[in-house]
């Protein structure tokens, strides 16, 4: 459960932090939103170290999974963009490899 949580609220904070960038780079925002920006970037990196897991690339490697998934939640939240059928798949392929490296028996 803790595992979950941490990777959904790395997802938040990482993708919060990248899209203060595309908001400033891509989109004309305001520099100013590059400083919650980074700010949310570290906070990502925090929570993630918090990830109940015997190596950093596993870690890493299975929360790839969730991010994916979590970006197709805040496209469709945030940017107002439905994720269409070949999103959600790929999402839930994601989900499913994540699954299986977090879950997996280890020897």
């Amino acid at each position: 459960m803790h595992t979950a949580f941490f990777f959904l609220a790395a997802a938040l904070f990482e993708i919060a932090g990248c899209f203060a960038f595309w908001a400033v780079l891509r989109g004309g925002a305001s520099a100013l939103w590059l400083a919650p920006g980074l700010a949310s970037l570290v906070a990502f990196a925090a929570v993630l170290t918090q990830v109940d897991a015997s190596a950093a690339g596993r870690a890493f490697a299975a929360y790839g999974g969730v991010y994916v998934a979590a970006s197709l939640a805040w496209l469709w939240a945030v940017e107002g963009l439905r994720p269409d059928r070949w999103d959600l798949l790929g999402g839930a392929v994601c989900l499913a490899g994540a699954a299986i490296i977090v879950f997996g028996p280890r020897g």
